[in-house]
């Protein structure tokens, strides 16, 4: 298979996205990070634009030695200059030399004749051959340029000394086949390019980054310029993990590899999202939350069936770390098995799909599912009483609550097919329901149960999370009657653990008048002891 050499340029053409400026210390620990990841060459930095770019090239090339550090240039002489001195302490250094070859650039930014770019060209290479062996020449804006202008510098560049020749898409305007044809075409006109290194930088504006560096690499390119999570001006670089994770799986058809470590790709994206502070979209591939998650109810069971009905890659495979099996309201009862089965719960067909119909409808107002949600739900029906126990029934339940005046609350209750209406207020909207509901069961049973404990907690995290809330009742003979239930609105919770707790008092008391009405048992034989 042939190699492919991964050009990382995150430190460089990545950090001049908007709002992704990293200091020097930074900058060292993502270089760190590519090292593990196994790049070939890491574009640290330009270094004319600003000391702190030339100290963070001049950290990292002193610091990690084991790939090619490189360091961008224009062809003035300034840039060169900064560039040797950044990289004076590398190990295996670079300098990467540009200059734009379209007619647009060299008419209106560069203000050149064609002659003009080409001799600044050749002395910008030479200039940077004096410094080092590895020299690296672009011609910016390469897919805009006429394809003989661009054999002509190429040439001249590689006649220079240059030893790589990068083929850049500066503004993202190639398709692959046309990349395709530019690098066909150079590689049949300049025969010098059978003795260097010829590479791909593309960038991504049409969303096709990716898929014109593939191009490029079928037709004769050995290194790809890339970036982590496709960082870069505009709309971002060719995505390093994506190029990588392709020539990984499509491997037999590309004939093709690379030296990355792919079990680093993961917390090398995650290392860059942080630092930056630019965060990977859910659905980004190979990296994104969403990458190797699934939801839809036929996805889940054919994931857990065998792996490969919906996985191309496994999530191992690139270090991901992450819910595979995401639950929703899209999922199915598999997927609810599955994760009560992980935390050792077995509940029967009824039990499972009463949790199923419940996550369901949490799902349709709470998009994301934890597994503590599936579990609380699942104690919760697991803990529920029997439809013959339960006697009191919430239909309704309001409460007035804010500051400058008392917290009150309405309880709507069926009773044995009647519509029973309490209502009561309180120091919260809390206290005001459970005196609603206690004058309700004093109205109806009897003497009223006290409220002796109350507790409550979110299942996970958010303003969203699930309320689990917890009371204990105590009658007058100290008996105690617990309840509990889990909601979204934590009133609700609340409410539902106080009938709860009144169910089981109400039930309560029912047995013990029914069992002070039964004869007494006769007492067994002394025979029989």
């Amino acid at each position: 298979m042939r190699r492919i050499k991964i050009f990382d340029t995150t430190l460089r053409d990545g950090e001049q996205s908007p709002g992704a400026s990293l200091n020097v210390g930074q900058k060292l620990v993502i270089a760190r990070q590519l090292d593990r990841l196994g790049v070939d060459v890491i574009e640290a930095g330009f270094p004319i634009t600003s000391s702190g770019d030339f100290e963070s090239v001049k950290l990292i090339a002193a610091e990690v030695t084991r790939p090619v550090i490189c360091s961008l240039a224009r062809t003035r002489p300034e840039d060169i200059d900064a560039a040797a001195r950044a990289l004076e302490g590398a190990k295996r250094k670079r300098i990467h030399v540009f200059i734009a070859t379209s007619d647009i650039h060299m008419d209106k930014k560069l203000r050149m004749s064609a002659d003009q770019v080409v001799e600044t060209a050749i002395r910008g290479v030479k200039l940077a051959r004096n410094h080092t062996d590895d020299v690296e020449f672009s011609p910016e804006d390469c897919s805009r340029t006429d394809l003989d202008f661009m054999c002509r510098v190429v040439e001249a560049a590689i006649d220079a000394g240059a030893t790589t020749i990068n083929i850049p898409d500066t503004v993202g305007y190639g398709i692959p086949t046309e990349v395709s044809r530019r690098i066909t075409y150079l590689r049949a006109k300049v025969p010098g390019v059978s003795k260097i290194t010829l590479s791909i930088h593309c960038h991504n504006d049409l969303g096709l980054a990716v898929a014109n560096s593939l191009a490029a690499m079928e037709a004769g390119c050995e290194q790809i310029e890339c970036t982590i999570n496709g960082l870069g001006e505009r709309a971002g670089n060719a995505s390093l993990e994506e190029i990588v994770m392709a020539l990984w799986c499509r491997r037999e058809s590309f004939q093709a590899e690379t030296g990355i470590n792919t079990h680093e790709i993961f917390k090398t994206s995650r290392l860059v999202s942080e630092l930056t502070g630019i965060s990977v979209q859910r659905n980004k591939a190979i990296v994104g939350e969403n990458a190797f998650a699934h939801e839809a109810g036929i996805h889940q069971h054919g994931v857990m069936a065998h792996r490969n009905t919906y996985e191309i890659i496994h999530a191992e495979d690139v270090g991901w770390e992450g819910q595979q099996i995401v639950v929703g309201k899209h999922s199915g009862i598999h997927a609810i098995e599955q994760v009560l089965s992980k935390h050792r719960y077995n509940l029967d067909k009824d039990q499972l799909r009463d949790v199923t119909n419940r996550v369901k409808q949490l799902a349709d107002s709470k998009k994301t599912i934890e597994e503590d949600d599936i579990v609380a739900i699942a104690l919760n029906v697991l803990d529920q009483l029997a439809p013959n126990e339960q006697l009191l029934e919430l239909k309704e339940v309001s409460v007035m609550t804010g500051n400058g005046f008392t917290p009150s609350a309405t309880v709507k209750l069926l009773i044995g097919g009647r519509e029973v209406i309490g209502m009561g207020t309180g120091v919260g909207p809390v206290d005001a329901a459970a005196h609603a509901l206690q004058s309700v069961i004093h109205q109806e049973f009897g003497p009223s149960l006290e409220l002796k404990e109350y507790g409550l907690k979110a299942i996970t995290g958010g303003t969203d999370a699930l309320a689990n809330a917890q009371i204990r009742f105590s009658d007058q003979e100290s008996n105690s009657f617990r309840g509990e239930a889990i909601n979204k609105d934590i009133i609700m919770a609340s409410v539902l653990a106080m009938v709860e707790g009144a169910n089981r008092a109400v039930n309560f008391q029912k047995r013990s008048r029914s069992q002070s009405k039964a004869p007494p048992a006769p007492q067994p034989s002394r025979n029989a002891l």
